[in-house]
């Protein structure tokens, strides 16, 4: 079928992932290469307080991942999300081709490209929209 690029949230259990970072982020792209498929980019967002609790948890590890697979394959990694204890939350989006190489570069980039300025995040987040705006209009 269809190999799509898609970009991962997930939310870690924050003392899994304090105590052992690797084994619980490792987990992530073992998951995604099991079902045939390529890691992107793969770090951590950030941690922070969740809005509401999730399963008595009342703070969770964001985890950003960007990878390929056959779309056929999505519907077992969310299963497969569900049922690990280190994992609370997910969410996948399928990335338009024309802008897969400006989200991967920036998620590479890591959390200090992010925060050049203190500024507020719709401007932190601006550059990349721009590039992404060009790429679209070039098409």
């Amino acid at each position: 079928m269809a190999v799509n690029v898609y970009e991962g949230m997930f939310i870690l259990d924050s003392n899994r992932y304090a105590r052992d970072q690797v084994g619980v982020s490792g987990q992530i792209p073992e998951m995604i290469q099991k079902l045939g498929g390529e890691i992107l980019a793969s770090r951590l967002w950030e941690e922070r307080r969740l809005a509401y609790a999730i399963d008595g948890h009342r703070k969770g590890t964001y985890w950003l991942t960007y990878f390929k697979l056959d779309s056929e394959h999505l519907k077992a990694l969310n299963r497969q999300c569900q049922l690990s204890e280190s994992i609370l939350r997910t969410l996948f989006l399928k990335v338009e081709p024309r802008i897969v190489d400006v989200l991967v570069s920036h998620a590479l980039a890591g959390p200090a490209a992010m925060r050049r300025a203190p500024e507020p995040a719709a401007a932190a987040i601006r550059v990349p929209i721009e590039e992404i705006a060009a790429i679209i209009e070039e098409e």
